[in-house]
């Protein structure tokens, strides 16, 4: 891939003209850090590419955006770099309208090079999801009056992590019918009198 896209000074030739001078700098501060970087064009968009890619910068009726590829594993020292979801425009400086915007050329060549060595060492970002938060379950009154009844059991049930108890309750609360439901009960006080958790089958 060549270091310069012509289809770049033709996307930036077609934009407005506050624009055209942040794109500009933009690009060819890229360029400034390494000679290794390369640009394409991808969504309709310029991109600059190294080992994968890098950073992108588009322009739009009234700003332009620009932003690296994996922000949130740059360090900012500075407090100047938005994180993903910061704020409602894409990128990572906000809205951009004029040169003044954007972080001075060092800061920036700071991030370049912070991008670049990501790539260096292979860096990917954690696919890793957030388990979703679960709503709390309530004790039902019917549970409550079975375990006031049975001390060794409530002793084993409020020793519990949040975790088994929500085990049991749910186990006990999803039965279809009211005989599954009081079989479910007699069972869970029995396993815990013995101290065991819901699945302690299987741990």
């Amino acid at each position: 891939m060549e270091q310069y896209d012509h289809r770049i000074d033709e996307y930036i030739g077609k934009k407005a003209t506050f624009a055209q001078p942040i794109l500009k700098h933009l690009r060819e501060l890229m360029h400034s850090v390494s000679p290794q970087i390369t640009e394409t064009i991808k969504w309709g968009h310029p991109f600059f590419e190294y080992k994968g890619t890098l950073a992108n910068m588009a322009a739009f009726k009234e700003h332009c955006v620009f932003g690296f590829w994996n922000s949130t594993a740059i360090n900012d020292p500075y407090g100047v770099l938005q994180r993903p979801g910061e704020k409602d425009a894409a990128g990572n400086f906000d809205r951009i309208t004029k040169l003044t915007d954007l972080p001075s050329d060092e800061v920036l060549k700071d991030f370049i090079l912070q991008a670049i060595a990501l790539k260096d060492n292979n860096y990917k970002p954690s696919t890793k999801k957030t388990p979703a938060v679960k709503a709390p379950i309530d004790m039902p009154d019917y549970f409550a009056t079975a375990l006031a009844g049975n001390q060794k059991a409530l002793a084993t049930f409020q020793d519990f992590s949040p975790s088994c108890k929500r085990e049991y309750l749910e186990w006990i609360t999803e039965a279809k019918t009211e005989p599954t439901r009081q079989k479910r009960i007699e069972t869970a006080l029995e396993w815990m009198e013995d101290g065991k958790s819901r699945n302690w089958k299987y741990k």
